[in-house]
C-alpha cells in the first residue's frame, strides 16, 4: 500500500472497530474483512480492553455510579476515543470532559470533578520522578530574596479548587472507601493537591488561597506574586502556614533564586 492508501485503510479500520456490530457502513476495501466472524471477536476484545482500562483508571467514578452504568458510559466513550497511547494505564484523558457533556450524567454535577481527580491521580502517578524542594532551602533565603524567588511546582503536582461542591471529599470517599470519615458532607467548596514526591501519590486538602498560590507559581510568578494571589483569594490566609503545608507535602520541584541562575532543592 502507498502511504496515502495505508492511512485511509487505517482510518477506515479504526472507524469499523468503533461502530457497534451491524451498524457500520465501512469502506469497500474493508467490507469482506468486517463481514468475517473473527472481526466481531476482535472488535469486542478491543472494546472490552478500553472499557476495562477506563474502569481501572477511574475507580472513584465507577464506584459512585455503579459498574453497569459506568461500563455503558465507557463503551460510548471508547467508540468516540480509541487509545492514542499503547499504555492503557493513561487511557481516558478526555473522559472528564465527556462526562460533563454526557446527557445521562446531567444531574450528577459532581461527576466530572471526581473524574478530574481520578485523572490527576494517574498523571501524578506516571509523572517524572523529581526531588522535592526542602523547607530548609527556602528558610535560608533573606526576606528580600524570598519575595523574588520562584518556586516551580513538582513535576507530579496536580491541584484544583472546586468552588461550590465538596468534590475532593466525594472523591476520597470513593477512591479510598473505608479510609474517610463518613460524616454528613458539608456542601461547600474544596480544593486538593495530588503529588508524588516520595514514591506514592498523596492528596492534601487545600483552600482557595492554596490553589491560587500554586496557580501563580505554575505561571512563573515570584513568591511575592504567589502571596498576593493567595491573599486575593482569601484576605485572611495564613501565608506562613500555607508555605509550611506545601513544602511538607513536597509540592515544589525547583527553587529558582533571584540573583543568579543556580537552583536549590
Amino acid at each position: 500500500m502507498t502511504g496515502v492508501s495505508l492511512g485511509r485503510f487505517q482510518d477506515a479500520f479504526a472507524r469499523a472497530l468503533r461502530a457497534p456490530a451491524g451498524a457500520e457502513t465501512c469502506a469497500s476495501e474493508l467490507a469482506r474483512l468486517v463481514a468475517q466472524p473473527g472481526f466481531a471477536v476482535y472488535r469486542n476484545t478491543v472494546m472490552k480492553g478500553c472499557i476495562d482500562a477506563l474502569q481501572a483508571n477511574y475507580p472513584a467514578v465507577s464506584r459512585l455510579v455503579g459498574e453497569e452504568w459506568f461500563r455503558a458510559a465507557a463503551a460510548v466513550f471508547a467508540r468516540m476515543h480509541l487509545p492514542r497511547n499503547p499504555t492503557l494505564a493513561v487511557y481516558g484523558e478526555d473522559f472528564p470532559h465527556f462526562l460533563a457533556e454526557f446527557a445521562p450524567a446531567a444531574e450528577l454535577t459532581y461527576l466530572p470533578g471526581v473524574a478530574r481527580l481520578d485523572r490527576f491521580w494517574t498523571e501524578a502517578h506516571t509523572a517524572a520522578d523529581e526531588a522535592a524542594v526542602e523547607a530548609a532551602a527556602v528558610a535560608r533565603l533573606a526576606p528580600d530574596a524570598l519575595a523574588r524567588a520562584v518556586l516551580r511546582p513538582h513535576a507530579s503536582a496536580r491541584w484544583a479548587w472546586f468552588e461550590a461542591q465538596p468534590i475532593a471529599t466525594i472523591w476520597r470517599r470513593n477512591r479510598y472507601p473505608g479510609d474517610e470519615d463518613e460524616a454528613e458532607l458539608a456542601w461547600c467548596g474544596e480544593g486538593v493537591l495530588l503529588v508524588r514526591p516520595r514514591g506514592r501519590v498523596e492528596n492534601v486538602a487545600l483552600d482557595a488561597a492554596g490553589c491560587a498560590f500554586l496557580d501563580a507559581c505554575a505561571a512563573g510568578g515570584t513568591l511575592g506574586d504567589a502571596a498576593s494571589a493567595a491573599l486575593a483569594a482569601d484576605g485572611q490566609a495564613d501565608l506562613a502556614r500555607l508555605m509550611a503545608q506545601l513544602l511538607e507535602a513536597g509540592a515544589f520541584g525547583r527553587l529558582e533564586l533571584p540573583d543568579h541562575s543556580t537552583e536549590e532543592r
